[in-house]
């Protein structure tokens, strides 16, 4: 049964998403969004569970990342790697991928198999318990182990990100920990409270289904309540805990790692505010005016200019998330013969010549130009407009406002961008992380818990 049926048949914003976006409510809670676009034969069908390492209680950091592998290794009525083999064999593509607020789960498919992908993951939903065996839990647990040592920690700063978590917010915060979690909390963990995990969250009343692309709205509509709908609710699905912070910090935080590392490094990161706010809408237009491109302040005053930071390795940028002060993120990489003292020195005075140094015209339409292109190349494809969609659906409860988020951008004023580095980027506020090349002193097998911190000169 199809509980509730919206249909705006108009585009939602000329500027930002001009296909039409109709969507339906199951009665199970599935919510499902659907916008139409006959340019190509293709469909992208794409699921948003509302779960990520946010969501994870302690003792079980790592388990929303886990469930990416474990959702493709086999459901009640799909075999060990057929998910894979069904959509590719049938000139698809497909992924998943996990963030601190959610995962999502995606195929981009000729149009004509869009039932089959919707059938693979209505069986992943309600049939993947049935078919956890102790053998696949043990082999995707490896899996992530060697993920781990891949990206993290056998790569150059590689672990930054591992670090800046738990230096940008406290012990408890939802936002504390990695999506990669703790290998200790996902070795100690038993099948049974894998399953538990799973038939917690992973719920149609948890989830967001959207198929964009060439399909019919009524069609999409009949063939969720088909394959979805006989798929339990499941009830009292625990909230993540309050993400609340005051913006600024407030306190600034040092760490130093020594490492096997090219050249010396520098993060100086900052929260700020959730991605979906008017103040973070001005952050994302700064972040792009200090270091996107070769047009930014941080490239003409650094790399260009004094020259003792390397043009490759330089920039900034938010991180988009909802739930909590979103981090912005500062580096640079010294060049060769540069001291650590030097790059910190000069970065700093970058980022205060935001709150000292006007932004000029030029530098405001550079950004919007920048963001614009950004913005439609995203949403070019239909599985980039799947997911646009089911995040704004997830994370705001309407898939159409994501047609506000470009006029957004494009309507932050100078005046804007000087207020927000004033409000965010204080000096007693900062987060500094520096690499320094050398011998590590111990392993950073659980980076979160290693290095020293205090506060900043």
């Amino acid at each position: 049964m199809i509980a509730r049926v919206t249909s705006p048949t108009a585009p939602v914003a000329t500027t930002g998403y001009p296909w039409p976006i109709e969507t339906a409510q199951l009665a199970n809670g599935l919510r499902v969004v659907v916008s139409e676009d006959r340019t190509a034969p293709v469909v992208c069908v794409n699921l948003w569970y509302d779960v990520g390492s946010r969501h994870e209680p302690e003792g079980q950091t790592g388990f929303a990342h886990l469930f990416e592998h474990l959702m493709f290794e086999g459901s009640q009525h799909v075999k060990k790697t057929e998910h894979m083999k069904l959509v590719q064999g049938n000139g698809g593509s497909l992924n998943a991928t996990t963030n601190p607020d959610r995962t999502n789960y995606f195929e981009t498919m000729p149009s004509e198999h869009l039932e089959l992908a919707l059938w693979l993951e209505a069986d992943r939903m309600g049939g993947l318990v049935p078919a956890l065996t102790q053998e696949t839990l043990d082999n995707q647990r490896e899996v992530v182990k060697n993920e781990r040592r891949q990206r993290y920690e056998n790569v150059p700063y590689g672990d930054a990100w591992l670090r800046l978590l738990p230096l940008l917010y406290p012990p408890g915060h939802p936002y504390h920990h990695s999506t990669i979690g703790s290998m200790e909390d996902l070795n100690a963990a038993d099948l049974d409270t894998f399953k538990a995990f799973h038939q917690q969250y992973y719920a149609p009343n948890n989830a967001v289904l959207t198929v964009v692309g060439d399909v019919r709205t009524a069609e999409v509509f009949t063939l969720a309540e088909k394959y979805f709908g006989s798929i339990a609710t499941v009830p009292d699905i625990p909230p993540a805990p309050d993400g609340t912070l005051p913006i600024p910090a407030g306190v600034a935080v040092r760490e130093t790692v020594t490492a096997k590392v090219p050249a010396p490094r520098i993060y100086l990161s900052y929260r700020t505010y959730p991605f979906g706010t008017a103040g973070y809408d001005a952050v994302t237009v700064l972040a792009t005016i200090l270091g996107n491109g070769r047009g930014s302040r941080l490239y003409q005053r650094l790399a260009d200019g004094s020259r003792i930071a390397q043009p490759d390795y330089i920039g900034s940028y938010g991180v988009d998330l909802a739930h909590a002060p979103a981090p912005l993120i500062i580096t640079a990489t010294a060049k060769d013969g540069v001291s650590i003292e030097t790059l910190e020195a000069g970065l700093a005075e970058v980022v205060q010549s935001l709150v000292d140094e006007p932004v000029t015209t030029e530098e405001l339409n550079r950004a919007k130009a920048l963001l614009t292109t950004a913005w439609w190349r995203g949403v070019s494809t239909a599985g980039g407009r799947a997911d646009l969609l089911g995040r704004y659906a997830t994370q705001f409860g309407d898939p159409s406002t994501a047609g506000d988020r470009l006029p957004r951008w494009l309507a932050v004023t100078a005046e804007e961008v000087t207020e927000a580095a004033r409000q965010v980027l204080s000096p007693e506020s900062r987060v500094t992380l520096t690499y320094v090349p050398g011998e590590p002193e111990a392993s950073a097998g659980e980076p979160e818990a290693s290095g020293e911190s205090g506060e900043s000169a």
